[in-house]
């Protein structure tokens, strides 16, 4: 058990960190570069006209960076664009080096900047538009005192800095620098000047900082007119469907399409009050079938890898933020649009004829336009809450509950009460998680359809291995009848405090996974209205819940010791086998794991079933352990001597 308790507590810390670090290195080397290209774009024009150097020192700065743009590129890892990269940059090298016209050199840095980005992507933009009054807190604390309380680079703390602070009402410097750039620089900060990173702040402070820097340039008067340009003229809305493409423009590229003066008006604007993209439920529908789109243009055009990114982002991007709403109006509908999804990207990842990937798509476009007639605005009545809330808290906490209940039984049978208070411990912290993931979601943060999706894939992962090993254990100890002091005296040497925790970690993540899911279900519920019906199924399913455990605890109080391991390891059994199909399942559609799809095999939720050949490749291999393991526990207890010769 000790052995045990350590190597979940190993996996459990890695599923929550792997993500991250997995990506860390790429993404910051990624970001160093585009930054650096940023700032040569802006500042090149400053040190070079007409062929000739205008500021040596800031030529040499240039000259540096290409040379650092080059050096972080080529520590990036190996990537089909990366030879294409690298050839750029030695071209922008070689222009700034022959001092080449600050348009040209602008243009490179630009577009190598772009493909950077699109090579090693890195996010483009807050989850949630940021609070502007907590930015302008920030300034005033941590940055006026150089940059000036306006800006203008004239704070007390400017006074012999070299190089100078940034003005960030500079108009000309304005015109090219993105929200993104910013953040990038306040992120990272900028090497050989006063300059420091701020990334000790929270993501969402830095992106508060950003956009409230970037409106130093633009007048109230110019955001004024913007909001009225952005509120009669569509074409300007459609140039910015979210906050990504707010975050990327630059005043110079939003000018060569709308014009001067109307690009900064349209800035002022957004960079005001960036809530302003933030469309209703149906609008994402609109992306699902933009991205959809784009993804059959990239597969009719030989790039399988953009048609595979670009489906990828019309489930994440699209579709998983109406998901919540979906489930609690037509869950079936719900599933068939995620088949779909999942067998799209099969289709194109297996490189099926272009026919079959369009006629994916129609048949997807089709579903989509069901979904958004299902999630037309009305006022949900009471029954149809009622059924959403009763099924989806019954459905998802059924399985916590097994394993709650089993934790619970074990120990009453060990006759070691004093460990009870972790098991409870576990669970009782899960549902204050639960709480909080709540309250953050609705007042702080966005959780992404990608993030809830690895939150269940991987706590499923984890509670599935540490189920086989106790399935496997108890098995071992299911003709134990006759040996009960045995067994107890074992027990009582064998839940030292450590096993203790692994049991509170243990129902912590089972019962979190469940809370997570049903607690964005439950919000879209919420939303509908119906409330008096939704809150009266919740009460309904928690009767419901209780109920079945005080029921599964009286029957395992009465059965004989052999018995309870008996039943208890099948069921350990069978639960691991669903949590990992489900677990697989997870981590496939934010396309963590590739998806073949088996055709003919049913899709049976309960079970964990899910017809690819991942899934149930890995199930399989989970019964194969749990056969081998259930063999070997009963070749050794067959041959121990201690045993009785009746049990």
């Amino acid at each position: 058990m000790r052995y045990l308790f350590r190597l979940f507590t190993l996996l459990f810390a890695l599923g929550l960190v792997f993500p991250a670090l997995a990506q860390a290195p790429t993404a910051s080397q990624a970001q160093v570069a585009w930054r650096l290209l940023d700032y040569v774009a802006v500042d090149y024009a400053g040190a070079v006209a007409n062929g000739q150097v205008t500021n040596p020192a800031e030529y040499g700065e240039m000259v540096e960076f290409s040379g650092q743009i080059r050096t972080r590129l080529e520590t990036l890892p190996s990537n089909p664009a990366k030879a294409d990269l690298l050839r750029d940059a030695a071209a922008l090298q070689t222009a700034i080096r022959d001092k080449t016209d600050p348009r040209v050199v602008g243009g490179q840095a630009k577009a190598l900047a772009g493909a950077v980005l699109t090579a090693y992507p890195s996010p483009l933009a807050p989850s949630f538009p940021p609070d502007l009054a907590k930015g302008a807190a920030l300034y005033d604390a941590q940055c006026a005192v150089c940059h000036g309380a306006t800006g203008r680079a004239d704070g007390e703390g400017a006074q012999g800095l070299d190089p100078a602070p940034i003005a960030f009402a500079d108009v000309e410097r304005a015109r090219q620098r993105s929200v993104f750039g910013l953040y990038q620089v306040i992120d990272q900060g900028l090497d050989g000047t006063a300059m420091a990173s701020f990334s000790h702040l929270p993501v969402e402070d830095r992106w508060a900082l950003a956009f409230y820097v970037g409106r130093f340039a633009f007048t109230d008067a110019e955001a004024a007119e913007g909001q009225r340009i952005w509120e009669t003229d569509p074409s300007v809305r459609a140039a910015f469907p979210d906050l990504a493409a707010v975050t990327q423009a630059t005043p110079a590229e939003l000018a060569s399409r709308i014009g001067e003066t109307r690009a900064r008006a349209v800035t002022a604007y957004l960079r005001r009050h960036p809530e302003a993209t933030i469309r209703p439920a149906g609008s994402t529908l609109t992306l699902a079938r933009t991205r959809l789109a784009e993804s059959e243009a990239a597969y009719r055009q030989g790039d399988r890898k953009a048609a595979t990114d670009l489906a990828l982002s019309a489930y994440l991007d699209g579709f998983e933020p109406v998901e919540p709403a979906l489930g609690a109006r037509d869950r079936a509908l719900l599933r068939r649009v995620e088949t779909a999804m999942t067998e799209l990207r099969a289709s194109i990842s297996k490189g099926a004829p272009a026919e079959e990937v369009a006629g994916r798509i129609a048949r997807l476009n089709a579903l989509i336009d069901t979904a958004e007639r299902a999630l037309a605005p009305h006022e949900a009545d009471n029954a149809a809450s009622f059924v959403g809330a009763f099924t989806i808290l019954l459905r998802e906490g059924l399985e916590a509950l097994l394993i709650v209940v089993a934790m619970i039984a074990f120990l009453r049978k060990a006759e070691r009460p004093d460990v009870l208070r972790y098991v409870h411990g576990g669970w009782v912290a899960a549902l204050a998680a639960g709480g909080a993931t709540w309250a953050a979601a609705t007042f702080f943060i966005s959780i992404s359809g990608a993030s809830r999706e690895l939150t269940e894939g991987f706590g499923s992962l984890l509670a599935a291995i540490v189920l086989v090993s106790v399935g496997i254990w108890m098995h071992g100890k299911s003709h134990a009848d006759a040996w009960q002091t045995y067994i107890r005296d074992k027990l009582s040497k064998a839940l030292s405090k450590r096993s203790a925790w692994f049991l509170f970690l243990l129902a912590f993540v089972v019962v979190y996974r469940e809370v997570f899911e049903t607690i964005l279900f439950y919000a879209a519920i919420w939303s509908q209205g119906g409330h008096v019906g939704m809150l009266a199924g919740a009460l309904t399913a928690v009767a419901i819940l209780a109920v079945a455990a005080w029921a599964l605890l009286a029957y395992s109080k009465h059965l004989p010791i052999g018995r309870f391991f008996s039943l208890s390891s099948i069921l350990m059994a069978v639960l691991s086998v669903v949590l990992v199909g489900k677990g697989v399942a997870a981590l496939q559609e934010p396309g963590w794991l590739d998806v073949h799809p088996i055709t003919w095999a049913p899709r049976i939720e309960i079970l964990g079933l899910y017809p690819t050949m991942e899934g149930v490749g890995v199930q399989l291999l989970t019964l194969v352990v749990l056969g081998i393991g259930f063999a070997r526990t009963s070749g050794t207890r067959s041959k121990d001597p201690a045993r009785p010769a009746n049990s």
